[in-house]
């Protein structure tokens, strides 16, 4: 299990390191000059050339990737040029509201979509079975600012009960808070609701035409036991790396979510970055996601290893 997760560790790091320059590589590759871009169209000759010296821009592009990594290494991710105020700021007051509408949309997944999928699978061909697969397709296909709206009009405009945009710390009022998150939460928690019962049905009903399930039923087994004891444990190993995919595409893509409710989070953090040309800003955010997602898919590998001990066995355990 150690050298396992040693290993696992070392991939990610290289992977790491990897998405680094990817992202630098990238930003630096945006078409404009980022000196001109940063200054404005009618900037000084004089403005220009202390922004290229500040930001390092007349050195080789290796010599800026190692400054810019060493920086990192300090935990400086550079100052926003539009603000004024440190990148590390900024992502403290915006991490903080897509983290916290990212854990509360998978929780919903998991509480509606694994309980369906079990349901379906158990039932398959039944009522429930049909419903659950009609509910799991409306979340798949409507597009998320649709749905965002139309709970806007339903909600906010004609009954009055949630608030239609804005956002409040949930420490400092958490009633408020939950009441702002309730609709952005529903808008993505139904999508991962509808990924994960698909998941998790599939697997079922894999599983449950197992030779072993079929064994256990005839040892004279409980329903419950067998759908509990055995089928659910080997069908929920998929269901957890499709939940830490999930987890990451939320973390990375609640832009348009976040822009229909007006919360203040990471998604639109990037936008206004991309139109500002705040290249610091763009560069911290997508290392941001890059590191998550390898976290997260750390994680996953973790999980999995302990909830399959194949996959241990496979990677060679110590």
């Amino acid at each position: 299990m150690k050298r396992y997760l040693l290993r696992r560790a070392g991939a990610s790091l290289i992977t790491l390191i990897a998405a680094s320059m990817v992202v630098f590589i990238g930003v630096r590759s945006l078409p404009g000059n980022m000196a001109v871009a940063l200054s404005g169209e009618n900037g000084s000759a004089a403005a220009l050339a202390a922004i290229t010296k500040e930001f390092g821009l007349d050195k080789p592009l290796v010599i800026q990737y190692v400054d810019w990594v060493g920086q990192l290494l300090r935990g400086h991710l550079g100052v926003s040029p539009q603000t004024g105020l440190t990148v590390s700021s900024e992502l403290a007051q915006r991490v903080p509201v897509t983290l916290e509408l990212t854990v509360l949309s998978i929780l919903l997944g998991i509480v509606i979509g694994i309980p369906a999928g079990i349901g379906a699978a158990v039932r398959r061909g039944k009522a429930l079975d049909y419903a659950s697969n009609a509910v799991a397709l409306f979340g798949l296909s409507v597009p998320s600012f649709w749905f965002g709206i139309l709970l806007i009009l339903l909600f906010s405009v004609k009954f009055h009960i949630f608030p239609s945009s804005g956002y409040v710390s949930l420490f400092s009022n958490p009633v408020e808070n939950l009441k702002d998150m309730v609709m952005p939460v529903v808008v993505l928690g139904s999508g991962v609701a509808a990924i994960l019962m698909r998941q998790m049905r599939a697997g079922m009903l894999e599983t449950l035409r197992s030779d072993y399930v079929r064994t256990a039923r005839a040892k004279g087994l409980s329903e419950k036991v067998v759908i509990g004891k055995h089928a659910l444990r080997n069908s929920i190993t998929a269901v957890v790396t499709v939940l830490g995919l999930q987890f990451g595409v939320l973390l990375s893509g609640v832009a348009v979510t976040e822009q229909v409710f007006l919360l203040p989070g990471l998604g639109r953090l990037t936008i206004d970055a991309v139109f500002q040309r705040d290249y610091p800003t763009l560069e911290a955010v997508a290392l941001l996601v890059a590191t998550s997602y390898i976290v997260i898919n750390f994680l996953v590998d973790v999980v999995y290893s302990v909830l399959n001990p194949r996959i241990r066995l496979a990677g060679g355990s110590a």
